[in-house]
């Protein structure tokens, strides 16, 4: 008996050792490919924060390769484990509109008047993200604008590829427009907001709307560091933060591909651009360029990138990134000019902030009014860090009273 204890004991101790090994070779090889730059605030909790990060999807790893379960779901499993309970200043409840789980957030002090109301899609790279991952935000903004906050739980990639996550959130919305007043909600006051990948999903929803004459107008969209594009992955955005977490160029690529395909085989050709044709690419320069982002924004670091043409099979896999409910830089004018006031948050330290800097001047060139917030020590994912104890950064918290 001894003996068997003895070499379980050995063979938990090598695993564990094995493990530990596997996890700080993980934390190495990302850090090696990081760069925490020196106009962060608080460099230290964002490496922290990092590190938290790196862990969660190595123990994933782990997992799938053992066979208890997918990298993916852990790390979803992960994020969404925390529950809030009740909110003495809210009504919340889970409900489904249109086949699509939503959580409605109800101020519960009375009100003299109709209340605004915010559709919101969470972030996550149309791949991770719910309900959960954004209750703290969704709590917030229903408190602080006493807005009526309905968060929408749309299908998730690679499982579920585009369009179904627009899908679900045009669906939602249409539903929620249809159905204000068992709300409270003024019909004249709503909006639709949304972070990284649901920042995307809220301008596609924007522009879809735009033109109906069957529903209520919104009243106005909020782009929190918006993917609006996967044209160009060589913007200056994209150069100078290519290794900033939370979010590498690599990992937009990504994610955006898995949205797509539910796979990434042709990472590298968006990556270095040879995914899409060459005159279609010129095509869209007036949209999409380098040379429409101010020079200031160019000051960390620039080279300009040649532009690099693909094969047939190539672009009848990524064609469809031309379609503006994937990448609503692409939108025509006509349907530009058509969208209700629009505020757009971008963070220096992003490699998605030049999505939001072209969007910025679309929309402004079409004459919708714009407020803008830059925040020159902020980087992707920040807003959704505002409350999290000690990991919270003042920069997040700023963004996160600017658009309340």
């Amino acid at each position: 008996m001894a003996v068997v204890l003895t070499v379980l004991v050995l063979f938990l101790a090598g695993f564990l050792a094995g493990f530990i090994l596997l996890v700080m070779g993980a934390i190495n090889f990302d850090f090696s490919n990081s760069e925490i730059p020196p106009g962060v605030n608080q460099p230290a909790k964002l490496r922290i924060l990092h590190i938290f990060l790196i862990c969660t999807a190595v123990v994933g790893k782990i997992l799938e390769n053992i066979g208890i379960c997918t990298q993916v779901g852990f790390v979803r499993y992960m994020q969404g484990r925390k529950t809030l309970g009740k909110d003495p200043k809210l009504f919340i409840k889970d409900l489904w509109f249109e086949k699509v789980p939503v959580r409605i957030y109800q101020p519960k002090a009375p009100s003299a008047s109709q209340r605004r109301g915010v559709v919101f899609f969470h972030g996550g790279g149309w791949v991770f993200g719910s309900l959960e991952t954004h209750e703290k935000l969704c709590r917030f903004i229903a408190r602080e604008s006493e807005s009526v906050v309905v968060s929408v739980g749309y299908r998730l990639a690679p499982e579920h590829k585009y369009p179904a996550a627009y899908e679900d959130c045009l669906n939602a919305t249409q539903h929620f427009l249809q159905h204000l007043e068992h709300y409270g909600v003024d019909p004249a006051r709503v909006t639709v907001c949304g972070d990284s990948a649901g920042g995307n999903l809220a301008a596609a929803v924007s522009q879809t709307l735009a033109g109906s004459s069957e529903l209520p107008k919104l009243r106005a969209q909020i782009l929190i560091y918006p993917g609006l594009q996967a044209l160009d992955f060589n913007l200056p955005s994209y150069q100078q933060n290519r290794g900033v977490p939370l979010l590498y160029r690599e990992r937009a690529a990504f994610y955006v591909l898995q949205y797509l395909n539910g796979n990434a085989t042709n990472l590298e050709e968006v990556l270095e651009g040879s995914h899409i044709p060459v005159d279609i690419k010129l095509n869209y320069r007036k949209w999409v360029s380098p040379d429409i982002i101010p020079e200031e924004f160019k000051v960390r670091g620039y080279k300009p990138h040649v532009l690099l043409d693909c094969t047939t099979e190539v672009f009848e896999k990524m064609k469809r990134f031309c379609e503006p409910t994937l990448c609503p830089l692409f939108a025509e004018d006509t349907i530009i000019q058509q969208l209700p006031e629009t505020f757009i948050l971008t963070c220096e330290y992003d490699v998605l902030r030049d999505d939001g800097l072209l969007y910025k001047k679309r929309l402004e060139d079409n004459g919708v009014r714009v407020t803008w917030c830059h925040l020159e020590d902020g980087f992707h994912g920040i807003i959704n860090s505002f409350n999290s104890d000690w990991l919270s950064f003042p920069a997040g918290k700023r963004g996160l009273d600017n658009i309340v």
